[in-house]
């Protein structure tokens, strides 16, 4: 009677195992091990996939500017002059493009993330390495973009004379809960984008209706009744609301509501992970 494929060699081999039965924290000691040793590929996919973006790009960086600049122009005519929208004494502009720019981060992140595993055939199939690291890689371009369209910030809240006051410092830890957010459902997103071809025909209605559920462009919490309280279940809601309140208002955020949220967020991520990282000797097939 011969023993079973042995889980180790097919690793070596360049195709991964499923789990096997190790304990919970094992497993995910393992995930952390193989994203320091891969951490060299990592970087080498960001680099790629940047000159990619913006190879032969007339405007180069400056796409991660335009989109949230020009959606910020819309809305603020519509919202300032087709429909005034009371933001608490904030000026619309600067209150949109912080809602923009935190949102764009999410949304181009599931948006790259989704086609990660799908793009590169080539290294999934051949190359063993953590497959995780393709939307991760995703996600951390959309974090140079976020990085860039920043500077746009500064200049609205010079212009607007809106202070830098001791509460940014808090904007590295929001930082890390949205990304935590994001990364697990980008995880989530490129498998599903895998394994169910039907996924990339409703995923930008999904991201469409989720971003007017979430507070980018206007408070949802001045919506009663059950909507209301249905839209502020949103982790994205209280995560872009932070932000809005270190930068603009200059305290620190709602404790309960971020708190909540970044307990979903970090949740949400290790479960995905753990999900992905079991789910990944099956990948190649699916391609």
């Amino acid at each position: 009677m011969t023993d079973g494929p042995d889980t180790t060699s097919l690793r070596s081999q360049g195709t991964p195992g499923p789990a096997t039965s190790r304990s919970l924290t094992a497993e995910v000691a393992e995930m952390v091990r193989e994203q320091r040793e891969y951490v060299e590929l990592l970087s080498a996919l960001v680099r790629r996939d940047l000159s990619l973006r913006y190879q032969n790009s007339f405007m180069g960086f400056g796409w991660a500017v335009f989109a949230p600049l020009l959606q910020m122009l819309i809305f603020s005519v519509v919202f300032t002059r087709v429909v005034p929208l009371d933001t608490g004494g904030t000026p619309y502009p600067v209150y949109a493009y912080v809602g923009l720019w935190s949102w764009n981060l999410f949304a181009a992140s599931l948006r790259f993330a989704g086609t990660s595993l799908t793009a590169n055939p080539n290294l999934v199939t051949k190359v063993y390495f953590p497959r995780e690291i393709l939307p991760f890689s995703a996600v951390l371009v959309s974090l140079f973009d976020f990085a860039v369209a920043s500077t746009v910030l500064g200049l609205l809240m010079w212009y607007y004379g809106i202070e830098v006051g001791w509460s940014i410092a808090f904007i590295p830890v929001i930082v890390v809960v949205q990304l935590a957010f994001t990364v697990g459902l980008a995880l989530l997103v490129s498998m599903a984008h895998l394994f169910y071809t039907d996924v990339k025909h409703i995923f930008e209605l999904v991201l469409t209706v989720w971003m007017f559920a979430t507070a980018v462009l206007y408070p949802v919490e001045r919506i009663g009744g059950t909507l209301g309280r249905v839209l502020q279940v949103n982790p994205m809601t209280p995560i872009i609301d932070a932000y809005r309140d270190v930068l603009l208002r200059g305290t620190l955020p709602e404790a309960a509501p971020f708190t909540a949220a970044a307990a979903v967020a970090f949740l949400t991520f290790l479960v995905s992970w753990i999900l992905f990282h079991r789910a990944e000797f099956r990948f190649a097939e699916e391609i």
